[in-house]
């Protein structure tokens, strides 16, 4: 089974298409998605494409929205995921990049998503760009006090903090920026990324993997992602589609396994 674990289906650019961009997921066989909240105004958007059966969901705030979440608690993030079909807490995270939230409110926002996910066991989506060093103390600490599933979602950033999520039991995510021509660093990181705690995502509508480059992203350009992931790695296909269905389902565990 095809599995994308990071979709922004509810995005604005799918609201000419959305139910044919889905339909091109389950033709080229996209068995599972899920939707992710990036912030909770958002959330019943994210929440009503989950009542399909093939699509789940997140709910969460990302850091570039953390100012407008200055309010948001761990136990207001507890209660949405009180709704099976949530299974992950986040988008969330520290982006130092672009900075459109201060940091030390990304920080503050983040430890709430931080606690919810240890107090509902569903594992934690993360974001972080140029963030490194503040990112590793920050779950390396909180991991220590009492452990949480994490996932490094669409991974780009340095050996060092790959390897200290690693040492606390992360799981990473493989997107489309792995086929870019200028990503060697990147394709580095992901041939030394924990073999049985690999999974893909598009990210779409963002980050189109080649040959689709340039275009909107969909889910049913996964593929090409699962390719690229196994050419890195010495896989088959067929063996980065099983390995990364079986991270999947570790990771995601309130999702029934077909």
């Amino acid at each position: 089974m095809l599995i994308d674990s990071h979709v922004n289906l509810h995005a604005p650019q799918y609201d000419e298409d959305r139910q044919a961009v889905i339909a091109r997921a389950r033709a080229a066989g996209i068995g599972l998605m899920v939707n992710i909240c990036d912030k909770i105004p958002n959330y019943p958007k994210v929440r009503a494409l989950a009542d399909q059966p093939d699509i789940w969901c997140t709910v969460g705030a990302h850091p570039h929205e953390a100012k407008d979440h200055t309010d948001l608690t761990t136990a207001q993030l507890v209660a949405f995921a009180a709704d099976p079909r949530v299974v992950g807490i986040g988008e969330t995270g520290l982006d130092f990049h672009y900075d459109l939230s201060p940091r030390e409110i990304q920080a503050d926002v983040f430890r709430q998503h931080i606690a919810a996910a240890r107090e509902t066991g569903l594992p934690l989506v993360v974001h972080t760009r140029e963030a490194d060093e503040v990112m590793g103390d920050m779950l390396e600490e909180a991991h220590a006090r009492a452990p949480f599933k994490l996932l490094m979602h669409c991974y780009t950033s340095g050996a060092e903090l790959a390897a200290r999520m690693a040492a606390i039991g992360a799981w990473f995510s493989v997107s489309g920026i792995a086929t870019f021509k200028a990503a060697a660093d990147v394709r580095e990181i992901i041939a030394d990324m924990p073999a049985d705690r690999i999974i893909v995502e598009t990210d779409c509508p963002y980050l189109a993997p080649v040959p689709h480059r340039g275009r909107r992203n969909e889910p049913a350009y996964l593929a090409p992602i699962v390719h690229k992931l196994a050419e890195i790695r010495g896989w088959t296909p067929e063996d980065a589609e099983r390995r990364t269905e079986d991270a999947f389902f570790a990771l995601f565990d309130r999702i029934p396994r077909p």
